[in-house]
């Protein structure tokens, strides 16, 4: 593994970098958080013209054909602003498109995913809260031509605004099945939830809708692997965003201690702050290298051994602990919400149990170490 960027990954990260902060200020975040959509259109429509929308869709399809690695890159700068926008589910979901889909359904999908006219939410826990495949009851049995889907989904975010769900379904004869759907059909309902982020989450609940086989990527009830595939890709790409956090994070914090004056001093000359911001710059560190091993084996096609999870594991914790070291470091104004410090802390907290929170993936570990 070259732990070095290329000239045209520096690029991506620079460009982003520029872009989103002249695009997506923290008072664009806030406006969001208490926006009823909570979906800046406009922020959408020029990610999309950057290309962004189609990063690691296949040129065929109107996409750049880039790596798991370079998404990963562009997630970071995304998690670092705060961007308040579909980005993760829906590239992920073009991910799954590409891999499983038929050649129907790649035409007919892809090329709009590319140019941002398709917005996609990933439709996959239940009430066990819990990532693991074997929790998935939600069922899809057949009906006429297509399929009929009785149960519910929870926190599946931003269904208000997406044009298809992907949800993870249990067929009749026991297999799992992965397929679109369609959040506005007949008999799919959605209630919103809160989180402590007021992200835009959902419960989806299915009562007799009825989805055609044609929704269906790959084969009826044979989707196991893939849907364990794609956990653990979705739980990189979540790391990615959470390691743009948390540099963040670490950022604002040194800065602040070289800034702030206390005793006649500023505080980052005590050596109880210099040892809590190095234990966050470690931490953030740590964070990045687990990632970005695991981006760079799926961008490689090599198999991850663990170690999408040992990047899960790592990320989840250090991104609470950097955001509770750093508001430390801040004092009383970090807790305040005109200061930047909250929005990160309340973001550590909601991606740590995105697809799996660390004690989750530690046993995932675990496993691979065969205990």
């Amino acid at each position: 593994m070259n732990l070095g960027l290329t000239q045209e990954q520096e690029m991506l990260r620079t460009s982003a970098r520029d872009f989103l902060e002249k695009e997506c200020p923290k008072s664009l975040v806030r406006a969001m958080e208490k926006d009823p959509q909570g979906f800046p259109q406009e922020l959408w429509r020029k990610l999309a013209a950057q290309g962004w929308a189609g990063l690691v869709a296949p040129e065929e399809f109107g996409g750049a054909g880039m790596t798991f690695l370079d998404l990963c890159l562009l997630l970071e700068e995304l998690g670092r602003a705060c961007a308040p926008v579909p980005y993760l589910s829906t590239v992920l979901g073009g991910l799954l498109i590409a891999e499983m889909g038929s050649p129907r359904q790649k035409q007919a999908l892809l090329p709009r995913l590319a140019e941002g006219h398709l917005i996609i939410s990933l439709a996959l826990l239940e009430a066990d809260g819990n990532y693991d495949p074997a929790s998935i009851h939600l069922q899809a049995a057949p009906h006429g031509d297509g399929l009929v889907l009785e149960g519910t989904k929870l926190l599946v975010p931003d269904a208000h605004i997406a044009d298809l769900l992907l949800v993870a379904a249990r067929a009749s004869g026991g297999g799992l099945t992965l397929l679109l759907a369609d959040p506005k059909a007949p008999g799919v309902a959605l209630t919103p939830l809160r989180n402590l982020v007021d992200d835009k989450l959902f419960a989806v609940s299915f009562k007799g809708a009825r989805t055609p086989r044609s929704s269906v990527l790959g084969e009826v009830g044979q989707a196991g692997p893939a849907l364990s595939s794609f956990l653990e890709q979705a739980a990189v790409a979540q790391c990615a965003l959470m390691c743009g956090g948390g540099q963040a994070v670490v950022e604002l914090s040194v800065s602040y201690a070289k800034e702030r004056v206390q005793f006649g001093r500023p505080i980052g000359s005590f050596q109880a702050i210099q040892h809590m911001c190095a234990d966050m710059a470690l931490a953030s560190d740590g964070a990045r290298f687990a990632t970005y091993y695991a981006a760079w084996r799926l961008s490689e096609g090599l198999p991850l051994d663990g170690a999408a999870s040992v990047a899960k594991a790592w990320a989840s914790d250090a991104y609470r602990r950097i955001t509770a070291q750093g508001q430390q470091v801040h004092g009383a104004i970090g807790f305040t919400y005109d200061h930047d410090m909250q929005l990160y802390f309340r973001r550590a907290k909601a991606m740590e149990v995105a697809f799996g929170d660390g004690d989750y993936h530690r046993e995932r570990v675990a496993q691979t170490l065969r205990l």
